[in-house]
């Protein structure tokens, strides 16, 4: 029997509608037979007020101040449902209790069950000052991995400590809403999630508003908003804190034809987390064009490094699609390990034979961010670069020092692997490592780290059509450049200053080298203008005589 068969089954005769003056009319669950104990199942109760606002053309499904226990509920054309101040919507911790739904497979982190789901539907909402509680912990178990040691803490995650009970079937995401038109989720709260919190998925017209997403920092796999093959979103002023990504943006549908995620503006918001706050990826089948992130803070406490967000920013294209227009700007960080990461890489999920993706037409601009300890990076493949970053008006102030040795690492491709900031390892710059990429804009830029740092400020290999303009930072010291150019083409450097500190300005190697001018900076500091090794040629660097 379905839930809308069990609402039927238990519906009372006497009418269980009023009306707002001029407004829908509103359907309260304890005129259905909810009891709001917490520990009654109220689920066919509130299926039926749904029910009923849907049969009367649209109304409200209201749940007055109660603790409602739930399995799935399904939600239709024209309700809303209103939760007021002092309600709770609380998930059952009994699997049965949530019928799956048909299109993402079973054992997956995004399945087929949810606390609330909708298909389909038109004109929807979720809204009021009440609370959706999946109660997430009764469906996770200690993974039973061996401690992290401390001095690994900056590569580890730790909600790695949890895993899925059994076989991952778990309510996840708590709240899916796919295929649907003209939806609104506006002053909710939502908390505990057992996997993924709020999926809206291949929908039109989505306006989130106002909600606050409370998750615990060690929840396994709790994302919180995961727009996923959506057009025309707007996320704003929402309250972020869980233990996986915070707003992650995808592209895939499992529910028909791939569609791109286009025209998503999130603003305004306040995100903490463990994982990665601002993101697109890594399920990346489909396209990803006009998405704007602005006016937002990410932050953790001063809390271990393992609980602490990886990446303020992350745009990932690894499964084939594209990213083509994204706009970040306005964000302020505070003890984000790493504040950006944009990778392209070719991983091919879901492709028979992988084909790498492209990465093009990145804004990111006004980013002041303290307490970093991981180097941002733009990578590439060596096939298929990433084209076409901007990065202006950025200050970062990185808290760990690095290692002489890390200079000259063999950074590997890891061409196939799951993008994330740490996925190299320590990389040989302390600011910016950018790889296999053709134009990059640097300017109004300033990278400091806080402590004795002997690595280059930049790191640039196999770059083609780099621009530096007013980028500054402090001296690595002896021994190493503040800047290092690998087989880097074209590359114009002006306007900037050598700290204290700085031995040599600028470091130019590999035979591929050609094309770079140095020109229009102020070189007192430095013990040396220009440095060629490792195969470059003298003239690959063309310098002006008015920087010293």
């Amino acid at each position: 029997m379905t839930v809308s068969q069990q609402a039927a089954a238990t519906a009372h005769p006497p009418v269980r509608e009023h009306r707002q003056a001029g407004g829908p009319p509103v359907f309260s669950v304890d005129r259905f037979g909810a009891v709001a104990d917490g520990r009654t199942k109220d689920t066919a109760a509130i299926q039926a007020a749904i029910d009923a606002a849907y049969a009367a053309g649209g109304g409200v499904a209201h749940l007055p101040p109660g603790t409602y226990l739930s399995g799935g509920i399904e939600l239709r054309s024209r309700v809303t449902l209103h939760l007021e101040a002092g309600a709770v919507l609380l998930g059952s911790t009994d699997l049965a209790d949530y019928p799956p739904h048909e299109g993402p497979p079973a054992d997956c982190d995004a399945g087929q069950r949810h606390l609330v789901f909708a298909r389909g539907a038109t004109d929807i909402a979720i809204t009021g000052a009440g609370t959706i509680d999946g109660q997430g912990p009764a469906f996770w178990e200690p993974s039973g991995r061996p401690p992290t040691p401390p001095d690994r803490f900056w590569a580890d995650v730790v909600t790695h400590n949890w895993k899925p009970v059994g076989n991952n079937d778990r309510p996840s995401p708590m709240v899916e809403l796919a295929e649907c038109r003209n939806v609104r989720i506006e002053g909710v709260t939502l908390r505990n999630s057992p996997g993924w919190t709020l999926r809206p998925i291949a929908c039109d017209t989505v306006m989130i508003r106002g909600i606050v997403i409370r998750n615990p920092i060690d929840g396994i796999n709790t994302d919180g908003i995961d727009p996923t093959a959506c057009q025309n979103v707007f996320i704003a002023d929402c309250d972020i804190e869980t233990g996986d990504d915070a707003i992650c943006l995808k592209s895939e549908n499992p529910y028909g034809d791939l569609r791109v995620t286009r025209n998503v503006v999130v603003t305004n918001c306040v995100l903490s987390c463990c994982c990665n706050a601002f993101k697109l990826g890594t399920a990346t089948r489909g396209g990803f064009e006009d998405i704007t992130f602005t006016n937002s803070v990410i932050y953790n406490r001063d809390v271990p490094l393992n609980e602490r967000v990886i990446s303020g920013i992350a745009i990932e294209m690894v499964d084939g699609g594209w990213v083509d227009g994204v706009s970040v700007s306005g964000i302020r960080m505070r003890n984000t390990r790493t504040p950006f990461f944009i990778r392209l890489g070719n991983r091919g999920w879901g492709q028979p034979d992988p084909v790498p993706g492209r990465l093009r037409r990145v804004r990111i601009s006004g980013i002041d961010a303290t307490g970093a300890i991981l180097t941002s990076s733009i990578t590439g493949l060596a096939e298929q670069p990433v084209e076409d970053v901007v990065l202006s008006g950025i200050r970062i102030d990185t808290d760990e020092g690095g290692r002489r040795e890390w200079v000259e690492r063999d950074i590997p491709e890891e061409v196939a692997e799951y993008p994330e900031a740490r996925m190299f390892g320590r990389l040989p710059a302390y600011g910016l490592y950018v790889r296999h990429a053709r134009g990059i804009r640097i300017s109004g830029t300033e990278i400091r780290s806080t402590v004795p740092d002997p690595r280059p400020l930049l790191v640039a290999d196999d770059v083609e059509d780099l621009s530096v303009d007013t980028l500054g930072g402090t001296g690595p010291g002896p021994g190493t450049s503040l800047l290092d150019l690998r087989d880097t083409r074209d590359a114009f450097l002006s306007g900037s200053r050598a700290p204290h500190g700085t031995d040599v300005y600028l470091k130019v190697s590999g035979a591929l080298s050609s094309d770079i001018a140095l020109t229009g900076n102020e070189l007192s500091r430095a013990a040396a203008a220009v440095e060629t090794t490792d195969g470059a040629k003298t003239d690959s660097v063309i310098a002006d005589a008015t920087h010293r």
